[in-house]
């Protein structure tokens, strides 16, 4: 298993990262609310204003139920095997996210899934991330027993925007247990965005409608309609997108010349990794059928 730190002077620096809520809120936090944990898994290619404002809007959300404290957030970058088109090296949108992120004081980026050898399925990253949030609260538990006798373990749920659900829908994107695991373990908080509403994609598609009260539908009632693609069009065509990133990000663009004509032909023609997984994986076996 990788780790996230490695000497001193990391783990004292983490000390500062996504995890470090557990620590901090664990002895402030009303006994009857469920701490959570926020964690968006994407591209970010590049991270928007609109990316870091569904984390404000989902927090706000989860806190007006009365069940839960948000305690953290985590900003997971894919690796650059996914294979989507004009995706630039995890490198740079990483570090265009941490840039991005310096002005928040909950939610952190996170380097586990974009340093994979091989595309994650979301899952596998959600199952990772709430492995070390429990480990983390089972220690500060063991660290001081009295203090946090009455406290609840941390819930991860997955952070998304609308046009996230309808990734549901593409045949061969999802294997349909880990749409049920993401949706009936952990849970979603999806937030409305332009025309796309959570409710008709929950409504039609089986495996959501069931699982639909661990579901958390977000009404985001000033329309911004900004998305990674527009901005990486904009860029390409040499059009200001002053306003719609943070202007650390946009400087960091023009400082490493991404987002060009040669850079949107990056997996051009290249299947996304989760299709291509998915397609090998329902092969059938050739040889077992022979026998």
């Amino acid at each position: 298993m990788r780790l996230y730190c490695k000497t001193f002077s990391e783990r004292k620096n983490y000390s500062q990262g996504p995890f470090a809520f557990l620590r901090r809120t664990l002895t402030k936090m009303p006994v009857q609310r469920v701490p959570l944990v926020l964690l968006a898994c994407g591209s970010f290619n590049p991270i928007t204003n609109q990316h870091m404002r569904l984390f404000e809007l989902a927090r706000d959300h989860m806190h007006s139920t009365g069940q839960y404290q948000v305690v953290g957030g985590i900003v997971s970058p894919v690796s650059d095997n996914y294979g989507k088109q004009g995706l630039v090296l995890a490198k740079h949108r990483l570090a265009m996210a941490k840039l991005a992120l310096q002005s928040s004081n909950w939610v952190k980026v996170d380097e586990w899934e974009s340093q994979q050898a091989d595309w994650t399925e979301t899952v596998v990253t959600m199952r990772y991330h709430h492995s070390r949030i429990l480990n983390e609260f089972e220690q500060k538990i063991h660290e001081d027993s009295s203090s946090h006798s009455q406290s609840m373990a941390p819930q991860l749920k997955l952070l998304c925007g609308a046009d996230f659900l309808e990734n549901f829908r593409i045949p061969g994107l999802w294997r349909d247990d880990h749409m049920e695991e993401v949706v009936g373990r952990f849970g979603l908080v999806c937030i409305s965005r332009g025309g796309l509403q959570c409710e008709q994609t929950v409504h039609e598609l089986d495996p959501l409608w069931r699982h639909r009260q661990n579901i958390f539908q977000v009404k985001d009632w000033v329309r911004n309609e900004v998305s990674a693609t527009e901005v990486r069009r904009s860029l390409r065509r040499g059009l200001s997108v002053k306003y719609l990133v943070p202007d650390s990000v946009i400087e960091y663009i023009e400082r490493h010349s991404l987002y060009t004509e040669d850079s949107e032909r990056r997996n051009e023609g290249t299947a996304l990794r989760p299709l291509a997984k998915q397609a090998r994986e329902s092969l059938p076996d050739i040889g077992a059928s022979l026998k």
